[in-house]
């Protein structure tokens, strides 16, 4: 399997959310998501991890900026996609998820 980095957007499928990751303080995993106009779902949860940065204002205080999560998909991929919790957008704060990487199984196509 070869990485390829994408970088794009991702649309969870409503209902997808993993409600334990949330229960835990995490965003909620979409288990099935759109991306490219095909659906994929998430057969395992390989590793995850958060990036945390100072606060913006001086203090002394660690803020989660990034929720990583390297999955395997049904089809055999393997995605790393993340949560950004800070994103700005034109000034306005936007939670999304993104995908940041795709190693494609044997013989699929992206």
């Amino acid at each position: 399997m070869s990485k390829q980095f994408i970088g794009e957007t991702i649309k969870p499928v409503p209902g997808s959310l993993d409600t334990c990751g949330m229960a835990a303080g995490e965003p909620g995993l979409p288990r099935r998501f759109i991306w490219r106009d095909r659906e994929y779902a998430v057969a395992e949860v390989l590793e995850k991890w958060k990036d945390t940065s100072p606060c913006r204002h001086g203090g002394d205080e660690r803020y989660v900026r990034k929720h990583w999560f390297k999955i395997k998909t049904t089809d055999g991929d393997e995605m790393t996609l993340y949560f950004e919790r800070q994103a700005s957008r034109g000034g306005r704060r936007k939670r999304e998820w993104r995908l940041f990487t795709v190693s494609a199984a044997t013989g699929t196509q992206h």
